[in-house]
């Protein structure tokens, strides 16, 4: 009976573990690229003109682009809150760029795809938490961390430290004005390593790049293809956070066309281990683009047809490009108008590794989108944003914004007018009333953040 048993136990654990490895086979990797500051018309699949991105655009071409995909906020941190967290800026525990941490009760969807088996990678901006607060990655999930912690720290792409894990990694070539290891470089490498140390398992990787974030600056191999292209009017002075640039417009196209490089070369390592038909791959951006540090958006019309700019939550701070890939899963060449944001990530990528969402979150799972089923699409009642002392929400194709407190709420209707020229408050009054309602209804007041509270820009 003994050996009867030992037989019996061996079996059983043996199929235990072909159930288990056939588990893992249907779950994919999943890599999720985010860029810094990366306008909506900022990429050739949206339009861009100048610029070229053709890593992207093929991207784009081989899967699924978002037209109608959101941020979760028009700034980092709380940009990163709301997609790590799954909850939106009305119920977020970070609502502006801040030191403020999650706490262990704010659970990431990085812990439970960690606990759901995935070697879990992060590289580049973080801005939840410092190396001695409970917001800290390797606290939230994170097995491999390379980067930034703090967000004001990412101002600089030639630094003289970064973080790996919870260790502080000097780079003394940097220091003293050297301009030797660009961040954006060492992210990538590390982001490419992470991929071949996990290939034969289910992995995620976060890559949270700060191109082109200002400071607006590059190295020269980027920079060639664009120098002396364009006129550049405003050359710009330098400032304590930023360092001087002589051709502002030529370095910020070079700072995209890099970033679109290193995806093209994430892409071509997939295909390379042959790991394309089981890797997600999406990319989006934290927020619409910025003039700090030289930027001019304006002359590469990077906002398409939207209106305004980061820090605000006119569509041109909050709609973003958002691509997803996975060959053999997603339809190439399809263009999605489906309504989403960064709150949805959570629920989509917890679908995936085969784990059931906890209770409470704001976005949905878009797996049926991805998977191109849309009529297995669940939809979201409202979107909300705030940015205090700004409030927004959309219903439909209805918009509210309130750019301060006490302000009139503005209406838009985004199907008619993307471009939020037309306020309609006056001819829909009713409407006005009812997305008022729904605002209030859609947060909680949090001490930290009140509405009253302006956010600083300069993060």
């Amino acid at each position: 009976m003994t050996s009867l048993r030992l037989v019996l136990a061996a079996v059983v654990s043996i199929l235990a573990s072909v159930s288990l490895t056939a588990a893992a086979a249907d779950r994919p990797n999943i890599i999720y690229l985010l860029a810094d500051d990366l306008g909506y018309g900022d990429l050739g699949a949206y339009g861009q003109k100048l610029i070229a991105t053709p890593r992207l655009d093929a991207l784009a071409a081989q899967g699924l682009r978002f037209t109608q995909h959101y941020a979760g906020a028009p700034s980092c941190a709380p940009s990163r809150c709301v997609l790590l967290t799954g909850r939106h800026t009305g119920h977020a525990r970070i609502r502006a760029n801040s030191d403020l941490p999650l706490l262990p009760e704010n659970r990431t969807f990085i812990e439970e795809l960690k606990q759901a088996g995935y070697r879990t990678g992060v590289v580049g901006k973080w801005g939840l938490g410092l190396e001695d607060s409970p917001g800290a990655p390797w606290k939230k999930g994170v097995d491999e961390f390379l980067g930034f912690l703090d967000q004001t720290h990412a101002h600089s792409h030639y630094p003289e430290f970064v973080w790996r894990n919870d260790r502080r990694i000097e780079i003394p070539e940097n220091r003293n004005g050297g301009r030797a290891v660009y961040a954006q470089d060492l992210f990538a490498r590390v982001a490419l390593d992470f991929i071949r140390r996990h290939r034969d398992r289910p992995f995620f990787l976060y890559g949270a790049f700060t191109l082109p974030h200002a400071e607006v600056t590059v190295p020269e191999d980027s920079l060639a293809p664009y120098r002396d292209r364009w006129p550049e009017p405003k050359q710009f002075p330098g400032s304590k956070t930023y360092s001087p640039q002589t051709q502002p417009r030529a370095v910020r196209a070079a700072m995209i066309s890099r970033l679109d490089r290193d995806v093209g070369r994430i892409v071509d390592l997939l295909d390379e281990l042959g790991l394309a038909e089981k890797t997600l791959i999406v990319f989006t951006s934290d927020n619409g683009p910025i003039t700090a540090g030289g930027q001019d958006p304006e002359f590469f019309d990077s906002n398409g047809p939207l209106r305004d700019l980061k820090f605000t939550l006119y569509e041109g701070g909050i709609r973003v490009p958002c691509i997803a890939r996975w060959r053999g899963r997603i339809a190439a060449g399809v263009t999605s108008p489906l309504v989403s944001d960064f709150a949805d990530m959570f629920p989509t990528f917890v679908e995936l590794a085969g784990r059931t969402a906890p209770s409470g979150l704001d976005g949905v799972s878009l797996v049926p989108t991805l998977l191109g089923q849309p009529e297995r699409q669940a939809s979201r009642d409202l979107f909300y944003w705030e940015a205090a002392p700004q409030q927004a929400i959309r219903v439909g194709d209805w918009k509210g914004v309130r750019t301060a407190q006490g302000r009139p709420l503005e209406l838009y209707h985004l199907g008619r007018d993307v471009g939020e020229a037309n306020n309609l408050a006056a001819q829909h009054p009713d409407i006005v009333t009812r997305l008022d309602a729904l605002m209030k209804a859609s947060r909680f007041d949090s001490p930290e953040f009140p509405l009253q509270r302006r956010e600083r820009k300069q993060k």
